[in-house]
């Protein structure tokens, strides 16, 4: 999700949500703050009462480099409060560092390149390669299109540049995990914007969903 260049103050309401400190026989999710919204879903949903929650801002994407060093950080300040921690996160653009960090401390992560993949299934995703000029879109980054994508280039201020920052993608697909009308019309006004085609898929949460649920049962 390199296209996220700056923070989101909604996104800092989601971050500890779910959140207890004296922990102990319980599971703790270290994520990144673009994930937290659909992780509560999911909680919700599943009945996980056992779970609890701490994001990393999402505008670590902005900077790879540094997911690492905070993912490690995150975990070993709560080690001795969890009996377990998973780390919901792909690579990322880690470029493998985030994978081998988490083998070295004893942590899952989440399988894949990103959460464009895991949403839409990595399996399925991988068939994709001929899509190296799709831009997407989560609901996240739908929600927050100004925030993260319109405002941090500048295009609030000069919109003519979109041809030039966009001019080699060719559509906009939105990876959909909710059905919300309201989003989808968000969406395709972010295309419309960008001057790109629009395609709608619906992911649901994808292999988020089921990568959760298996931890969840393992730990039960």
């Amino acid at each position: 999700m390199s296209n996220q260049t700056a923070p989101l103050p909604d996104a800092e309401k989601l971050t500890h949500e779910g959140f207890s400190t004296g922990s102990q026989g319980r599971i703790l999710l270290i994520a990144c703050g673009a994930l937290a919204r659909e992780i509560l879903a999911l909680k919700e949903m599943n009945g996980w009462q056992h779970m609890d929650l701490t994001c990393l801002p999402a505008i670590l994407h902005n900077s790879p480099e540094k997911i690492t060093d905070a993912v490690r950080a995150s975990v070993e300040k709560h080690r001795s409060s969890y009996e377990t921690i998973f780390v919901v996160y792909a690579d990322c653009g880690t470029g493998g560092q985030l994978a081998k960090a988490c083998a070295d401390l004893g942590v899952d992560m989440v399988a894949g390149p990103h959460c464009y993949s895991f949403f839409e299934g990595n399996a399925h995703f991988a068939l994709h390669d001929d899509e190296i000029t799709a831009f997407y879109l989560t609901d996240f980054l739908a929600r927050q299109f100004d925030a993260f994508v319109w405002k941090p280039l500048g295009l609030d201020r000069h919109p003519e540049l979109a041809a030039m920052y966009f001019g080699n993608y060719t559509k906009l697909v939105y990876q959909a995990q909710t059905n919300d009308p309201a989003l989808t019309a968000k969406a395709k006004d972010c295309a419309d914007r960008l001057g790109l085609a629009f395609e709608k898929r619906f992911t649901g949460y994808g292999d988020l969903a089921t990568t959760l649920s298996r931890w969840m049962d393992k730990e039960s």
